[in-house]
């Protein structure tokens, strides 16, 4: 026997728990948006093994509607201090990975499974109300029974706006090269790294994380990252030259994979500042390593290189039109103990950046009121003091330490926490996001690799959900994860948003976001909560959308 039923996006579905009663059963999307789904399933078998099943879908928008199977990795680890937002600190099985599946595929049996389903619905398509029948087939037992589920999905006569959002997840190049084995920069590498960058751009990551030079993120003191360095340094009679082939390379590959911006690897070491990073050079046709932790950020030599390297790399990008879409970081995660070396670093910077934006992660307004950042990127639960500071160009950001009110998107969140996050962004109209781990495979300090499909902690350091945001496939291919699909469809909320302000006003979209919220204001700490009312709120978004457009 088959038991079938429909479920929100925002479900997640256990295997020792049945789904809550079935309410999912119809929907609306925009033009040019790509609605989701599930269907969650129960194979109880005679034998207690063979479960071989058989899908079909019957749909006018079958040729736009993609398949996946929900699966479940082991995680063990959580944050010791959470709030009551949580599905459960208990170690377990979780969903996460979305599995291709072939038409016919194997399932576990007498245990709760679903399937995630997309609709990529084209920005020409005529609006109206779509049937959406899956079907499933025991193939192992007979009489072949066929069940089956219709959900009805509605799309309006508005096409969903291009994002405006910048939006970067920290790509780590190297824990690819790392993970499939497969030497840096190799024929190899450029394919997978293809396969990584396309994902992240579908899922509206369209700023990557670019390593001119080996990234000094998450990285031990006195230790070291694999060699990523896409610019070639010479050193010739004291003096440094530099071939930006590979880069010209990086940079081609990622626009066509549908990058539109290029943050430049940090200049300067994380969490302070004080040293700098690991940078290869040619000398006497021989590869040696010049600067890193040995040498202080305020050294001389380092100061004459930065001197000879930033011009030449800023003519590079003036010559390939990319100076207003390029950014510049000094140091990650400055305290306010590094205000001091934080700014004798960003005073060397500015000689040779003028005009261009610079941006640093950080949480102390302190260094925006010192005008040492002029982009920001204040963690999420401390933005409203960098509201009150002024800051026009607002970004934020969150990582391993939000366990408590805000949004977040670890594993044992409700999804509701994690989609809910671009409401927030167009409530605090943010022009730009961060989050620090796309694929990042390393133990923390990025000692060691680690099997992403069963350490999701990165040896007990992070919340299981901080670190990577899709897991590596057998062929080189990005395995989505619901985490990140989930993500992108609170910034196509956003967009929905960002499309009743054209009909309405920002004032108005605010005061409706305000009312939807409990206490009547929506901010970091005060958003709706649970799927219910997530849900609820992008279906009234998407009812006053048609009500407008009737009129």
């Amino acid at each position: 026997m088959i038991t079938l039923k429909l479920c929100s996006p925002l479900a997640k579905i256990f295997p020792e728990q049945a789904p809550p009663e079935e309410k999912f059963r119809s929907g609306m999307a925009l033009r040019g948006e790509k609605f989701s789904f599930q269907l969650a399933y129960r194979v109880d078998s005679p034998s207690g093994w063979r479960n071989l099943l058989r899908l079909k879908i019957e749909s006018p928008l079958q040729e736009f509607i993609r398949v996946r199977k929900v699966e479940t990795v082991p995680v063990r680890f959580f944050a010791s201090q959470p709030d009551d937002d949580v599905i459960s600190s208990e170690p377990g099985l979780y969903p996460d990975p979305l599995v291709d599946i072939p038409q016919e595929f194997r399932s576990v049996p007498e245990q709760w499974n679903s399937l995630w389903i997309d609709v990529a619905i084209p920005e020409n398509w005529p609006s109206g109300k779509y049937p959406v029948t899956l079907i499933l087939n025991d193939m192992d037992h007979a009489p072949r029974k066929k069940v089956r589920k219709t959900f009805q999905l509605e799309v309006l006569n508005q096409v969903l706006p291009p994002q405006k959002l910048i939006h970067t997840e920290w790509f780590h190049a190297d824990c690819l090269a790392a993970y499939y084995r497969c030497p840096i920069w190799s024929e190899d590498h450029w394919t997978i790294l293809e396969k990584f960058i396309r994902s992240a751009a579908e899922h509206g990551i369209n700023m990557l994380l670019t390593p001119v030079f080996t990234s000094p993120l998450d990285t031990a003191v006195g230790g070291e990252r694999p060699t990523v360095q896409l610019v070639n340094v010479r050193i010739e009679n004291g003096e440094y030259s530099f071939d930006f082939t590979r880069l010209e390379r990086w940079v081609k590959l990622a626009e066509k994979c549908g990058i539109t911006y290029f943050e430049i690897s940090h200049l300067f070491t994380q969490w302070g500042a004080a040293f700098c990073p690991k940078i290869m050079a040619e000398i006497n046709g021989e590869t040696k390593q010049i600067f890193g932790w040995n040498v202080k950020a305020d050294s001389p030599e380092y100061h004459k290189f930065l001197g000879a390297f930033l011009p030449a790399l800023i003519q590079w990008l003036k010559e390939h039109n990319l100076q207003e879409r390029t950014y510049f970081h000094c140091s990650d995660e400055p305290q306010a103990k590094h205000l001091k070396t934080y700014r004798k670093a960003v005073t060397v910077l500015r000689k040779y950046l003028s005009g261009f934006k610079m941006c640093d992660a950080l949480s102390n307004v302190e260094f925006y009121k010192h005008g040492l950042v002029s982009t920001p990127i204040p963690i999420e639960d401390s933005l409203d003091e960098f509201v009150k500071a002024g800051v026009e160009d607002l970004w934020t950001y969150y990582c391993c330490t939000q366990v408590k009110e805000v949004s977040n998107r670890f594993v044992n969140m409700p999804s509701s926490r994690n989609r809910i996050m671009g409401s927030l962004l167009y409530r605090y109209g943010c022009k730009g996001f961060l989050q620090w781990g796309f694929n990042f495979y390393f133990s923390q300090f990025s000692i060691r690799l680690i099997n992403p499909w069963m350490v999701l902690d990165s040896d007990c350091a992070f919340p299981p959900g901080d670190a990577f945001m899709v897991y590596p496939g057998l062929d080189g291919s990005p395995v989505d994860s619901l985490r990140l699909e989930v993500f992108f469809q609170g910034l196509q909320d956003l967009r929905a948003l960002e499309l009743l302000e054209t009909k309405i006003g920002r004032k108005k979209v605010c005061a409706f976001l305000d009312r939807m919220t409990s206490g009547g204001k929506m901010d970091m700490k005060h958003y709706p909560r649970g799927e219910s009312a997530v849900l609820n709120l992008r279906k009234k978004i998407n009812s006053l959308l048609k009500r407008l457009c009737s009129q």
